[in-house]
C-alpha cells in the first residue's frame, strides 16, 4: 500500500504510515519490512530556509538606514556599498551604465545591490540550514562590508560604523532565529521512519506560524526602510536652509538673453536649461547635506598665501553672472548629458590671484565634501573665461543636487575635470605631483570640450509627414563658439543651417534647416563649424578617455 499524503488544517502535512520501502517495492523475502525514513520537505526545504535568510536580512538592512538617518546621514549602508562599487568599477562599467540609464544610474545600481543582497541572503539561509552557523556568518561579514565602507570614505564621521554594525548584527540574530523555524515547518518523516532512524521529529512551529514571522520580519524591514528614506526627505534641515536663503545681487549681472537666441523649435532643447531637466551625473549615491555655516573652503598648496574661506566671506565678494554650457565626458554623439544655465558665483581667478600660486604649479586639484577629486589646468581657472566658484543657477541658489552650497563651473572643459560639486578644496599643485578620481581610472588629466552638434528634431525613427518640415538641434564647442551648423541628406552636399544669436561663445547655440521632406526612408546628418575654423570630424570615437566624437545621424520615414 502506498503512503497517502493529507493536508492537515493547520497547514502541517502529514503521511499516513506505509509497509513499502522506501523505493515503493515490499522486500524481497516476502516479509511486512519497515519504511525507510523519506527526505523530509522536499521543495519546501529549499525555500523556507531561503525565505528565513532573506527576511532577516531584510530586517537588518531595513533597520540600519534607519540608523543611518538618524545618528548617520552619510553612512547609510547601501549608499556606502554603492559608493565603495563606483569606486572600485571599471570606466567601462561607468559608461555602460551611463548608456544603458542615463541619470537614472545611481537608481539602478541600488536596485542592483538590492538584488544582489536578496540573492545572498536566500544563499545565506539554504546554508544555515545544512551547516549552521554558514548564515549567521555572512549576515555579519555583509555587515562587515558596509562598516569598511563606511570608515574608509572620506566624509565618515566618528559613528560612521554604526548603521552597519546594527544591519549586520540584526540580520544575524534574525538568521539565528528564524531559520530554525524554517526547518522545524517542514513536515515531519513517518512514524515507522521515526522508528528507524531514532530520531524524533524536531518540535517547532507550523508552516502559517512560520510564514507569519518571516513575513512579520520582511514587512518591519520594509516599513524601516521606507521610514528612512520619508525621514530623509522630511527632515532635510539644510533643503530647508537653502529654500530660506537669498543670494546677494551680482556686482556685475549677465546681460539679457537675446529673443533671437530661442528659435521657437517645438521639440527642441530650450537655449537655458530648467534647474529639474539639468543632468546630474557624479559619484554620490547619497546627495551631500551641506549646512553653509558649516562649509569652509581651503586655497592651499602651491601658493604664497594660503587661504580658509567661509560662506559668510563669499557672499561678500562682488559675484559675477555668466552663462555657461555643462557637458559630461560621458555624452555620447547626440546624447543629453549636456545643459545650460546661467551661473552666479566669485571668479576663480580672483581667489587664485589671492592666494598667488608659485612658479611650475600648473593644475589645481579640486575636492569634494564626499572624496571625489578633478584636475583642472591651472591656466583654465585664471585666463578670461568665467570660471565660477558658483552659488547660483538660473536665480536661486544651487540645488542641492547640484552642489549646494558651492560648486566649480569652468567653461570648454568636461565635468569630470572641472566642475566638481560640493567642492571645499582647492589644492594648487601639478599634473605630474597629483592625479585626480578619474585620471586614476584611465581617462585623460585635461579633459578640453569636443566640438559637437546633434539633431533633436525630427527624432530617430520618427515618421514625418511630407512638404515642408524643420531639422533642428544643438551646436556646442565651450569657450571657442560656433561659427555655423550643416546639414547633410541621404549622402548628399552639405547645406548651411540657420544658427539662432548665441549667447556667448561659453554656451550652445540653437539651429535649425527647412526641408521639403519627400515620401520614403531617409539620414539626416549635422555636423558644426567652430569659431576658430575647426570642422566636427567625422570620426567616430568612444567617451572614453576625453570624450565622445563622430557625427549625429538619425533615419525617419517620410509618409
Amino acid at each position: 500500500m502506498t503512503a497517502i499524503r493529507q493536508d492537515r488544517d493547520d497547514g502541517t502535512d502529514a503521511e499516513t504510515p506505509s509497509t513499502e520501502t522506501e523505493t515503493g517495492k515490499p522486500p524481497s523475502d516476502g516479509s511486512p519490512g519497515v519504511a525507510a525514513p523519506r527526505r523530509r520537505g522536499g521543495f519546501a526545504s529549499l525555500w523556507r530556509p531561503a525565505l528565513a535568510g532573506v527576511s532577516a536580512v531584510v530586517l537588518g538592512a531595513g533597520l540600519g538606514e534607519l540608523v543611518a538617518v538618524i545618528a548617520a546621514p552619510s553612512s547609510s549602508p547601501f549608499a556606502v556599498i554603492g559608493g565603495a562599487l563606483i569606486d572600485l568599477a571599471p570606466p567601462w562599467a561607468k559608461d555602460t551604465a551611463i548608456a544603458l540609464f542615463g541619470t537614472n544610474d545611481k537608481a539602478a545600481l541600488l536596485a542592483l545591490i538590492a538584488i544582489v543582497l536578496l540573492v545572498v541572503a536566500a544563499l545565506a539561509g539554504r546554508l544555515q540550514a545544512l551547516r549552521a552557523p554558514v548564515g549567521v556568518v555572512i549576515a555579519a561579514a555583509l555587515g562587515a562590508i558596509g562598516l569598511v565602507a563606511a570608515i574608509t570614505r572620506a566624509d565618515a564621521d566618528s559613528i560612521a560604523w554604526l548603521p552597519s554594525v546594527v544591519a549586520g548584527g540584526v540580520s544575524a540574530i534574525a538568521m539565528n532565529l528564524l531559520v530554525p523555524l524554517g526547518v522545524s515547518a517542514l513536515p515531519a518523516p513517518s512514524a515507522e521512519g521515526v522508528a528507524a532512524s531514532g530520531s524524533p521529529a524536531p518540535a517547532g512551529v507550523d508552516r502559517r506560524s512560520f510564514l507569519t514571522w518571516a513575513g512579520g520580519t520582511t514587512l518591519i524591514g520594509i516599513l524601516a526602510a521606507a521610514g528612512a528614506q520619508l525621514s530623509s526627505a522630511g527632515s532635510a534641515a539644510v533643503s530647508t536652509i537653502r529654500t530660506a536663503l537669498r543670494l546677494p545681487a551680482p556686482a556685475t549681472a549677465a546681460p539679457p538673453i537675446p529673443a533671437s537666441a530661442e528659435l521657437g523649435v517645438p521639440g527642441l532643447a530650450p537655449v537655458i536649461t530648467p534647474n529639474d531637466d539639468f543632468y546630474r551625473i557624479d559619484t554620490a549615491l547619497v546627495v551631500p547635506q551641506v549646512d553653509p555655516a558649516d562649509w569652509r573652503l581651503r586655497v592651499h598648496g602651491l601658493v604664497e598665501n594660503e587661504l580658509s574661506l567661509t560662506w559668510d566671506e563669499l557672499l561678500a565678494f562682488p559675484l559675477i553672472e555668466t552663462d555657461a554650457t555643462l557637458a559630461c565626458v560621458s555624452n555620447e554623439v547626440g546624447g543629453g548629458l549636456i545643459g545650460n544655465a546661467r551661473w552666479l558665483g566669485y571668479p576663480i581667478r580672483e581667489l587664485l590671484a589671492r592666494a598667488a600660486p608659485t612658479a611650475g604649479a600648473d593644475m589645481v586639484l579640486s575636492r569634494s565634501i564626499d572624496g571625489f577629486t578633478a584636475s583642472t589646468p591651472l591656466e583654465a581657472l585664471t585666463d578670461d573665461r568665467d570660471a565660477l566658484l558658483a552659488v547660483g543657477m538660473n536665480g536661486e541658489p544651487l540645488p542641492l543636487q547640484h552642489g549646494f552650497p558651492a560648486r566649480m563651473v569652468v567653461p570648454g572643459l568636461y565635468g569630470y575635470v572641472s566642475a566638481t560639486k560640493w567642492v571645499t578644496e582647492l589644492k594648487v599643485t601639478r599634473f605630474d605631483a597629483e592625479a585626480a578620481y578619474w585620471s586614476t581610472r584611465g581617462w585623460s588629466e585635461r579633459g578640453p570640450i569636443k566640438l559637437q552638434s546633434r539633431i533633436d528634431v525630427p527624432r530617430g525613427g520618427q515618421e514625418v509627414a511630407a512638404g515642408d518640415t524643420v531639422i533642428a538641434g544643438m551646436a556646442w564647442h565651450q569657450h571657442t563658439g560656433i561659427e555655423a551648423v550643416e546639414v547633410q541628406l541621404d549622402d548628399g552636399d552639405w547645406m548651411p543651417a540657420t544658427l539662432a544669436t548665441a549667447i556667448s561663445a561659453d554656451t550652445w547655440v540653437q539651429w535649425s534647416f527647412s526641408w521639403d521632406a519627400q515620401p520614403g526612408d531617409h539620414i539626416i546628418r549635422c555636423r558644426a563649424v567652430s569659431a576658430g575654423g575647426e570642422v566636427q570630424t567625422a570620426e567616430t570615437a568612444s567617451p572614453a578617455p576625453d570624450g565622445a566624437t563622430g557625427r549625429h545621424e538619425l533615419r525617419v520615414r517620410v509618409t
